[in-house]
């Protein structure tokens, strides 16, 4: 099925809207600085909203609720798991590192922040960071772009590869203007459209239905076991779906949100408004995916697309229940949500390689205006790459999604954690656990051993390695221990 002119109008104003809004970034942006951190100005909406928007991809719209219609109740252990690990990444992670990165040096990406925290001279904390950072990032951008490319295919009736182009030149375009504040607003924006297609698509998926009670009738005859949270799933499968909670530890494009927070004092409202958004965006997607079940189970006519790929619940839903205007704003949230996490992965990206490669090893003397294009630069460079990885139109978007968050989450969530709230941590600790929770999840993920998802002894074999490594190496230098202390101080001063 392919877009009518309504939704096509819509899906206009909404690309338009982002542009201009990426124009505003540009006129608001003057230095590096403004280019991939917004001056640290964000306030707690936009921290929250934007942090839970880059994270929120377009598995959100389209993996989970394909996974829940697939499976079940029991697809759901990933958004209980992710609810977990984002209210822990929010509670000990936000405030520590917005003070932190502020306190070495102003730090303003990842590696920045570890080559200060750790007082690295040799920079070999930096490259081998920026390195992780391009690896997994080009597969994490590469899914953006498949979803992005799987909704312009079904909208528009688009062959898969012009939709390629399509959807990362719509991203792109506002990033390579505007930078972090366009990118920090545009996801605000983004997020308050997905959490009003999440809360309106489920309600009309029942409604069509006649009620609660007539759909789960429905879903009790259509599929057996569909209401079991244990349904298919041993103790191996449900810690794997819980462990995704773990990678938030570790996601450059959801840490840089903290370290962008006006202030410290920015965290405990953005944290209020970041939680209640997720718990009511994840709610909203599973009950798409379960009620979707007996919406198709009675209308197997409908239902050839979905059942050929689970990942287009949403948007059927979308296009048969709704007025071509009304599912013209639900199907531009699917689109925002690809571009509000592939926009932040891209300008990750550049910030790594511009600050951490460019400035840092190739041009120490450049001015603003030469990083700032050169960041700009860098967004184009990673968008073909990531289009060129999602030449596959069979890929799917959970898997791709997975493989490269399980990356983030071994290699830098133990890292971050253990800078944050151990001060006897060292440099070559860090650089070990970084190291070994990289090449654990890149194994795990080759050999797939007992089924166990690979941030699982990724991210414990990092962390017992910091650890380790940490006590055998000399103590960390006084002036590394005392700003620790300070940090500590400044923290339980706000009651964090």
């Amino acid at each position: 099925m392919t877009a009518n002119t309504p939704t096509i109008v819509t899906f206009v104003i909404y690309l338009l809207g982002m542009l201009l809004i990426g124009w505003a970034g540009y006129k608001a942006t003057s230095s590096l600085s403004d280019y991939i951190l917004g001056g640290r100005s964000l306030g707690p909406v936009v921290t929250a909203l934007s942090a839970g928007a880059s994270d929120m991809s377009g598995w959100l719209l389209m993996g989970l609720p394909g996974a829940v219609f697939a499976k079940g109740l029991s697809a759901s252990w990933i958004a209980i798991g992710l609810c977990i690990g984002a209210w822990l990444n929010w509670r000990f992670v936000a405030a520590r590192l917005r003070v932190y990165t502020e306190k070495v040096g102003n730090a303003l990406t990842l590696p920045d922040y570890f080559t200060n925290r750790f007082e690295d001279k040799s920079s070999l904390l930096r490259i081998v960071t920026a390195l992780v950072i391009l690896v997994f990032f080009t597969i994490y951008c590469a899914s953006g772009v498949v979803a992005g490319a799987r909704l312009f295919e079904s909208m528009f009736g688009m062959d898969y590869q012009t939709a390629l182009w399509v959807g990362a030149i719509a991203t792109m375009a506002y990033v390579f203007i505007g930078g972090f504040l366009a990118v920090s607003w545009t996801d605000t924006i983004q997020a308050s459209l997905m959490i009003t297609a999440l809360l309106l698509a489920p309600l009309m998926v029942i409604y069509a239905d006649g009620g609660i009670g007539a759909s789960t009738a429905i879903i009790e005859t259509a599929r057996n076991g569909a209401f079991e949270m244990f349904e298919g799933h041993g103790a191996i499968a449900i810690i794997s779906l819980l462990a995704w909670g773990l990678g938030y530890f570790g996601q450059p494009h959801i840490l840089v949100r903290f370290m962008a927070a006006e202030s410290v004092k920015t965290i405990p409202n953005a944290r209020r408004i970041g939680m209640s958004w997720m718990v009511l965006c994840l709610g909203g997607a599973v009950a798409v995916g379960f009620f979707g079940i007996a919406f198709f189970a009675s209308r197997p006519d409908l239902a050839v697309n979905v059942n050929g790929n689970h990942e287009l619940v949403f948007l059927e839903v979308a296009k048969l229940l709704f007025s071509p205007w009304i599912s013209g704003v639900l199907l531009a949230a699917v689109l925002a949500a690809v571009m509000s996490t592939l926009s932040c992965q891209l300008l990750v990206c550049s910030s790594a390689l511009t600050q951490d490669i460019y400035k840092t090893f190739l041009n120490r003397n450049a001015s603003q205006k030469q990083l700032v294009w050169f960041g700009r630069a860098m967004v184009f460079v990673i968008a073909v790459i990531a289009i060129i990885i999602a030449q596959d139109p069979d890929a799917k978007v959970l898997g791709m999604v997975s493989n490269a968050w399980a990356g983030f989450g071994a290699a830098f969530g133990p890292l971050v954690l253990i800078s944050l709230l151990w001060g006897r941590m060292t440099r070559n600790g860090a650089l070990a656990g970084m190291v070994v929770g990289a090449v654990t999840v890149l194994v795990w993920q080759h050999f797939q051993w007992f089924k166990l998802y690979e941030i699982v002894p990724g991210f414990a074999l990092s962390a017992i390695t910091i650890i380790v490594i940490s006590l055998l190496d000399k103590a960390p230098s006084a002036t590394m221990q005392a700003k620790h202390l300070e940090v500590e101080a400044e923290i339980a001063a706000h009651g964090e």
